[in-house]
């Protein structure tokens, strides 16, 4: 009778041994899951930070609350934004005058230059861009697309940094011949703008342009359009 006592207890103990092994097992597993999902999901953070890092605001197309995180004062961007657009750098820098650190705001706001026509000097007000890097600019003139721009100055600087650089700079596109996907690389140019700009090919003038793309957006729009754009002389 003991002997049968002492069988009944011992099997009652592995069942239980093996209830609480198959119960750890299955809160592992579930765990592990856990785990498994945390590392599957997207991490963007790293390359978002970069991003943002890497974000310049253009002068022109920023919005209001944009403008007010990069340490303007509020009355200077109530002016900023009745006065674009800048049609060049040089209007932006002559509007902001003297009261401010620009070395330190044009890391965060700029009117681009225009790659084929700006003075080697002046890429040099771009933030990190030094002597050599300004004659890099220019030497390989002129630019078709900015995936030239990336390809050449890629030789020099890494990604991440011409990411930056194309903050700062942009290649003008020929009305009558640049496709759609160059056309788009335009700041503030997303796909509407593109195909009206393909629409009414062929241009003959600079007023034709005027008239046909002005259906589109008011006169500043326009204006800070053209300087975007060139017909090539017949």
């Amino acid at each position: 009778m003991r002997k049968l006592k002492s069988v009944i207890v011992c099997i009652a103990l592995a069942t239980i041994s093996i209830m609480a092994c198959k119960e750890a097992k299955k809160d592992n597993s579930q765990s592990d899951g856990a785990t498994e999902a945390e590392l599957s999901a997207p991490t963007p953070s790293v390359e978002d930070t970069k991003k943002e890092e890497t974000k310049v605001l253009n002068a022109n197309l920023a919005t209001e609350e944009e403008l007010s995180t990069i340490g303007l004062p509020a009355q200077t961007v109530t002016q900023l934004l009745e006065k674009r657009p800048f049609l060049s750098m040089g209007a932006f820098d002559t509007f902001l005058g003297e009261e401010v650190d620009k070395t330190e705001l044009y890391k965060k706001v700029f009117v681009p230059f225009n790659l084929n026509t700006t003075p080697e000097s002046d890429f040099k007000i771009i933030p990190g861009v030094g002597d050599r890097m300004a004659h890099e600019f220019e030497e390989y003139r002129p630019y078709i697309s900015m995936a030239q721009f990336r390809r050449e100055i890629g030789k020099y600087v890494d990604e991440e940094e011409i990411a930056r650089y194309e903050s700062y700079v942009f290649v003008p596109i020929e009305l009558n011949s640049a496709s759609e996907e160059i056309i788009k690389e335009l700041p503030g140019v997303g796909n509407r703008m593109a195909h009206e700009f393909e629409e009414y090919r062929p241009y003959t003038n600079m007023a034709q342009f005027r008239k046909e793309i002005g259906k589109y957006v008011d006169d500043q729009e326009l204006a800070r359009l053209e300087r975007l754009v060139y017909l090539r002389a017949e």
